[in-house]
């Protein structure tokens, strides 16, 4: 049950590992009077960023006027990118990046070739993150988990385009203990431009505890499907709109869920990467109120929980746990409604 990232795509990749090799102010000051001569050496990883940013500050436009003028000639550049290739957390390598870069020569009253001369060997394609992508995934989840299962193909692209900053869950049980209602807020972040949905993956313990009713307050339903077999509900909620590159959104929304034969016990969430911060909550009913209740920490799904304490409640009715910085593996609260210790 989580909103997880993958790679971003390959023209906003991080930087893959490189040979280090230091450019001299002086080397760079050459190559933007005069670009780079044939048969010269791979330019260094930060001579291409180093280079823009000297050219910038000393024709004294800031990244807005910029990519106004290359819009005006037909060039559509954001000022994001702009930046991610003055910070060298990308660098210019499509055909209609390229071409911006000659514009931009002209633009920064450079020699043609000066800035272009620069760049490095083309970064590579696909999974070069891959602590945000699949692997990431399988490592708290293990093979063949009960989400890469339902997801089926879909899990190789599992969220992809967003990551999760917060989620906020709210946990309530009914007069027997049994799981009711499950409402959860998810504040998600693009890691590329274009996010528009994100899918959530809903596990019970219980074949009998099936959703009844859902209910999105924030976001749009595209799809809800349940897995019986499985035990689990697939919700894909779109956003509304194409999300910018690090924009946030917000994804709330509720699941009314059948009486199981059995009490629950416990709830928890799972995460492949780092959250700012997460926070359960679980209401009882008051005539299934629990004896104790404790938190706990699993590096992966099924391992033996660690880290565990007791918590005390927050009223007669209900308990939290808050979690800050969280590290990715599984997040959970347990109770028990047998005699107190």
């Amino acid at each position: 049950m989580e909103a997880g990232v993958g790679p971003p795509d390959a023209e906003g990749a991080p930087s893959a590992t490189r040979p280090t090799r230091t450019t001299s102010a002086r080397d760079l000051r050459t190559a933007l009077k005069a670009g780079a001569p044939e048969g010269a050496p791979t330019p260094a990883p930060d001579a291409f960023p180093a280079a823009l940013r000297e050219a910038l500050g000393r024709r004294g436009l800031s990244l807005e006027r910029v990519s106004e003028r290359l819009r005006a000639r037909g060039i559509g550049v954001s000022q994001a990118t702009l930046s991610s290739w003055q910070r060298g957390r990308s660098q210019p390598e499509r055909a209609r990046s390229l071409r911006a870069v000659e514009v931009l020569e002209e633009i920064l009253e450079l020699p043609g070739g000066a800035l272009r001369s620069l760049l490095g060997p083309r970064r590579p394609r696909g999974r070069v993150a891959p602590a945000r992508g699949e692997s990431a995934a399988l490592q708290v989840l293990g093979k063949d988990s009960v989400v890469e299962k339902a997801l089926g193909e879909r899990f190789r692209h599992f969220n992809q385009a967003t990551g999760s900053l917060l989620i906020h869950d709210v946990v309530t049980l009914g007069e027997r203990g049994t799981l009711g209602n499950l409402t959860t807020t998810n504040v998600l972040r693009a890691s590329r431009a274009g996010a528009d949905r994100a899918l959530f993956v809903l596990s019970f313990d219980d074949e009998q505890a099936e959703p009844l009713d859902i209910r999105v307050t924030s976001g749009r339903l595209g799809e809800a499907t349940y897995l019986k077999g499985l035990k689990s509900l697939v919700l894909e909620i779109h956003f509304g709109r194409e999300l910018a590159k690090l924009e946030t959104t917000v994804v709330s929304y509720s699941v009314d869920v059948s009486p199981s034969r059995e009490p629950a016990t416990h709830y928890e969430r799972w995460s492949r990467a780092n959250l700012h911060e997460y926070l359960q909550q679980v209401f009882f009913h008051p005539d299934a109120l629990p004896s104790g209740c404790r938190r706990y920490f699993r590096d992966q799904v099924g391992s033996p929980p660690r880290g565990q304490r007791r918590i005390s409640m927050n009223d007669p009715h209900s308990t939290h746990v808050l979690v800050s910085r969280c590290k990715p593996g599984v997040h959970g609260v347990a109770w028990d409604f047998g005699t107190p210790e």
